[in-house]
């Protein structure tokens, strides 16, 4: 071995070495909740028996995944599901977006912090906290539309926990509500990193501010649009569960408009105590948020090669 190269190895890791310590809790971490816990994707083909234990359990093949699949309920919480996060996908880009590039118009520092930590807030709230705040809204009884503002239209008070058809609408609101303010942050960092010459260059040759929006601000942050929009499509079979089941208030005359996989599962598992069909529900997300994102990366791809995630 070159004893000149072995030299420069030793000094390039003596140097890098703190960074590397630094790196050790990362790993281990990283290990240990994401690594260790795939061992336990076999429960999705045994059936769990807790006395002969994870690994005596009889292996029962895609049963698990059979019984998943052939309830009368697959369809709707698998249409839910995809259809939720389509829109939610869609709209956190565009409201992320746009509040973003109003942001980054407030040239006052102090407001300019100010707003980004209202916006960011709501991300920041418990959904259970959120779920007594909209049932303060909506309460039958003492809810703020039926005792104040369906009163002020003239209409009668509603039962809006056992309305199902008003629920897309709320909980879409209120995913945006809680969800766009991080996007938000993410995009205005992107924003702000841009040369400020592209902008000045742009004034002197007459553009307009929706001018260098189009050809200025949207072209240099898309890698950045394009990386969240891959891991949000990673992630389009799975929800909210909070969202899903406590806003709601677990109320049985919703399911239909409020039942995804995430809420049938832990229903299936508290309610059947079936182990082995909550993991196969797990590892059947997992598989194709996988196949999803390289679909789209290979759709960026082709497209414009230096967008794509890999």
């Amino acid at each position: 071995m070159n004893p000149e190269r072995s030299v420069k190895r030793r000094t390039t890791f003596k140097k890098y070495l703190p960074y590397y310590l630094m790196l050790i809790p990362g790993m281990v971490y990283l290990i240990i909740n994401n690594y260790m816990p795939m061992f336990g994707l076999v429960i999705a083909f045994k059936d769990i028996n807790f006395v002969k234990g994870i690994w005596g359990s009889d292996w029962i093949g895609l049963k698990n995944f059979e019984y998943l699949f052939k309830t009368s309920d697959a369809y709707i919480i698998t249409r839910n599901t995809i259809v939720y996060n389509a829109v939610f996908i869609i709209l956190n880009l565009v409201v992320a977006v746009g509040v973003a590039i109003l942001l980054n118009e407030i040239r006052n520092k102090l407001l300019s912090r100010f707003y980004q930590s209202v916006i960011l807030l709501p991300y920041l709230i418990s959904t259970v906290i959120i779920s007594y705040l909209v049932f303060a809204m909506l309460s039958m009884d003492n809810g703020f539309m039926n005792n104040t503002v369906l009163p002020m239209l003239g209409m009668e008070p509603k039962s809006w926990y056992n309305e199902p058809g008003v629920w897309p609408y709320i909980l879409t609101f209120i995913h945006t509500w809680k969800g766009a303010g991080y996007l938000c942050i993410v995009y205005l960092a992107a924003i702000i990193g841009i040369d400020q010459e592209y902008y000045e260059a742009a004034t002197l040759d007459g553009a307009s501010k929706w001018q260098q929006i189009r050809r200025i601000t949207l072209p240099l942050i898309a890698p950045v649009i394009t990386i969240m929009t891959l891991l949000a499509v990673g992630r389009i079979f799975y929800s909210d569960f909070g969202l899903f089941y406590q806003v709601p208030m677990d109320s049985g005359a919703l399911y239909d408009t409020t039942n995804v996989i995430d809420t049938y599962v832990y229903r299936g598992l508290m309610q059947l105590g079936d182990i082995g069909m909550s993991s196969a529900a797990g590892l059947y997300q997992s598989l194709v948020g996988f196949v999803l994102v390289l679909l789209s990366n290979f759709i960026v791809r082709k497209i414009n090669k230096e967008n794509a995630l890999f």
